[in-house]
């Protein structure tokens, strides 16, 4: 297991996270495009540290910081593939995604931090338009995960913003500020 804790994260629209401080609830769907913007750009930052350094795991079962930028780069890009269904589709089953394997599969560990940096951009900024194209009526459209998880398209958006906050948390430690 790659990252140190892959149990079911819905409970994340219920509460706020105690880790990372993200209180998802609260957050209202006008200000997801803004957030995956903010968290693309942090990520960006990290990412232009020394490729070494940015290769290190503190622990052998926890990811480091590239490794965490490439699952992040994913989740952008998948988020993005599924919002898509969510809206063209009535109720789109999610195919199965096993991030660990991912990891392993794309060599998340080696691939180069200054391209992972162009790719996550670009993913976050995708997505970012993407959500901003919803309109009012389509935010009730759902999808449904392969374990059962059934979301809007609105808690979808406020499910998906929880991850990349949680990882930069689990990189820097920076528990997010509501700005």
């Amino acid at each position: 297991m790659m990252i140190p804790d892959t149990k079911d994260w819905t409970w994340v629209l219920e509460r706020p996270c105690a880790d990372c401080g993200l209180d998802t609830p609260a957050v209202g769907f006008e200000q997801v495009p803004g957030m995956i913007r903010e968290n693309a750009a942090a990520w960006t930052g990290l990412l232009a540290g020394d490729p070494a350094a940015l290769r290190e795991r503190p622990r052998p079962e926890v990811w480091s910081v590239l490794e965490y930028a490439c699952h992040v780069r994913d989740v952008f890009r998948l988020f993005d593939v599924r919002l898509k269904l969510m809206l063209t589709e009535d109720g789109p089953l999610f195919a199965n995604w096993d991030q660990d394997a991912t990891a392993v599969e794309e060599r998340y560990g080696e691939q180069d931090p200054a391209a992972v940096s162009v790719e996550l951009a670009a993913g976050a900024e995708q997505l970012a338009r993407s959500f901003e194209a919803v309109t009012d009526s389509e935010r009730g459209r759902t999808g449904l995960r392969s374990d059962g998880a059934r979301f809007t398209v609105e808690s979808f958006a406020r499910y998906l913003i929880h991850d990349p906050v949680h990882h930069r948390y689990d990189v820097t430690g920076a528990r997010h500020q509501a700005s």
